[in-house]
């Protein structure tokens, strides 16, 4: 998830992952992953959701560019004694993974945790790594929030994490969330549910940009 080091393992394990239980237990069906699937998370915190994939018999990466949050991960997958699991401390604007390994990649409430050019770089990092024909994942919040009680409660945390972490998630409700965050890089929805708050949207890996191409173009943006 959060890629910010003031965010330390027991905030990620106590306040923010059990918000995502729910979510995370859907996942694997509503993008079609299968037994011997190879799935990458981006930004994964703790590793809750690359655990799940692989309790599923998928093939789980995570990175994060946190060293705490990746030592606690890595504690747990000893826990589970999973072969077929790896985590390591990585920038989701330079996954060092070589071009389509996976068959799906996903990425849990980061993007609006990221300035606006930084949010471009991810995806196109993500289409990179992931097969054409795979599949992108993207679980944030929905835009405009719902007019339920919850979405008071996450404005106040977002503006309780930090001076820059409440700017960047102002830019991305003033970007229009994910709908528009993904028609701006070229990503068509196959499939859409949204939960409270959140909205989980998977599209296809048509193509992908260069990355060099992709950063040099954003800059300009």
């Amino acid at each position: 998830m959060c890629e910010d080091s003031r965010y330390v393992p027991c905030v990620m394990n106590r306040i923010i992952e059990p918000l995502m239980r729910n979510i995370r237990i859907q996942i694997p069906e509503f993008a079609g992953m299968k037994p011997g699937d190879r799935a990458l998370d981006v930004c994964c915190g703790t590793g809750a959701l690359v655990l799940f994939y692989a309790k599923r018999g998928i093939i789980a990466d995570g990175i994060d560019l946190n060293p705490r949050v990746i030592e606690v991960a890595e504690n747990k997958r000893g826990k589970h004694n999973f072969s077929y699991v790896s985590f390591q401390t990585a920038n989701a604007l330079d996954l060092p993974f070589d071009e389509n390994m996976f068959d799906h990649a996903s990425i849990s409430m980061s993007l609006h945790e990221k300035e606006r050019v930084d949010r471009d770089i991810v995806i196109s990092e993500m289409k990179r790594v992931v097969k054409i024909g795979g599949n992108l994942i993207f679980i944030d919040y929905r835009m405009p929030l719902p007019r339920i009680p919850v979405s008071t409660s996450v404005k106040t945390i977002e503006f309780i994490a930090g001076r820059d972490h409440w700017r960047c998630f102002n830019d991305y409700v003033k970007q229009g969330g994910l709908d528009e965050l993904l028609k701006r890089n070229r990503l068509h929805r196959d499939r859409r549910i949204s939960l409270g708050p959140f909205a989980i949207i998977k599209t296809l890996n048509a193509c992908y940009r260069p990355k060099q191409a992709t950063i040099h173009q954003s800059q300009y943006r």
